[in-house]
């Protein structure tokens, strides 16, 4: 009996070596509705543009992730797929690179931001949603310093599936916005702020011990977690037939397709940005 084998079919697991450095989980779209994803930061820019070839290659109907990519790859990745007409969007703010056609979005999901330092965590967030087949947009620089900013979101922030709310500092807009919507709430604790914020630690405290119920949170600078957190949401209010095969669901009468917002920014088409 080969142990190993019955395992990974009892866990619709497709484990696939690549190289001598990594073994992907291939199937793990299919089995918990998010990706396996490609974690940029300490690989090399060979492994990481190999390791996104091999996801794409082996589910081509998906696109494939890296997050926090250094600039090498940054600046490579369209030239590497060039020859073989893949479309690349590459995110500089957020440090994403994705390979292959977004999926049609459904759902809405409004990701805010407290200040504008907050931006890069907040389009991981957006490109990881996009990825997963979510419709998404942002409402930046909404912090509780003027937090008059935020009332005059609220009736739309009402509307969405789900709210991720980004934030350094002292961490408070999370709270605040939770006591105010029935909506799913999602933390983002970020690094920024001076001295006794601590790299986020004191934003991911003052999340944790919040006393406004509902509110759910995330690591430090997580992005990635938060939209995927979000995504499993938005899937199972929207949930079609096509979710057995993971995000790529056509609009039907019991799902929503969300417009990109009118104050929403473009995300790269043409393999930058900017």
């Amino acid at each position: 009996m080969n142990t190993s084998a019955d395992l990974n079919t009892l866990l619709d697991c497709e484990p696939v070596p690549t190289g001598d450095f990594a073994t992907l989980d291939v199937s793990r779209r299919h089995r918990t509705g998010v990706p396996e994803v490609v974690f940029a930061a300490s690989k090399t820019p060979e492994q990481t543009l190999r390791l996104l070839s091999e996801l794409y290659d082996r589910d081509p109907g998906s696109p494939a992730l890296a997050t926090r990519c250094p600039d090498e790859v940054l600046d490579t990745a369209v030239g590497h797929f060039a020859e073989r007409a893949v479309p690349v969007q590459v995110d500089r703010v957020a440090r994403t690179v994705v390979v292959g056609s977004l999926p049609r979005p459904r759902g809405a999901v409004t990701v805010l931001t407290a200040g504008t330092g907050d931006l890069p965590v907040a389009r991981e967030v957006l490109v990881t949603l996009r990825m997963l087949g979510v419709g998404g947009c942002l409402t930046a620089d909404v912090g509780v310093a003027g937090i008059g900013r935020l009332f005059a979101q609220l009736p739309a922030l009402r509307g969405a599936d789900c709210l991720i709310v980004v934030a350094g500092m002292d961490g408070a807009l999370p709270s605040v916005v939770t006591g105010l919507v029935r909506t799913p709430v999602v933390g983002v604790p970020t690094s920024v702020g001076y001295g006794v914020a601590a790299g986020g630690f004191a934003a991911a405290a003052t999340m944790l011990s919040s006393c406004a119920p509902g509110l759910t949170v995330v690591n430090i600078d997580n992005g990635f977690g938060a939209a995927a957190h979000a995504a499993k949401i938005v899937h199972a209010v929207h949930r079609t037939p096509q979710d057995d095969g993971g995000p790529h669901a056509t609009d039907t009468a019991a799902g929503k397709v969300a417009p990109p917002a009118p104050h929403e920014p473009a995300m790269p088409t043409d393999g930058t940005n900017g």
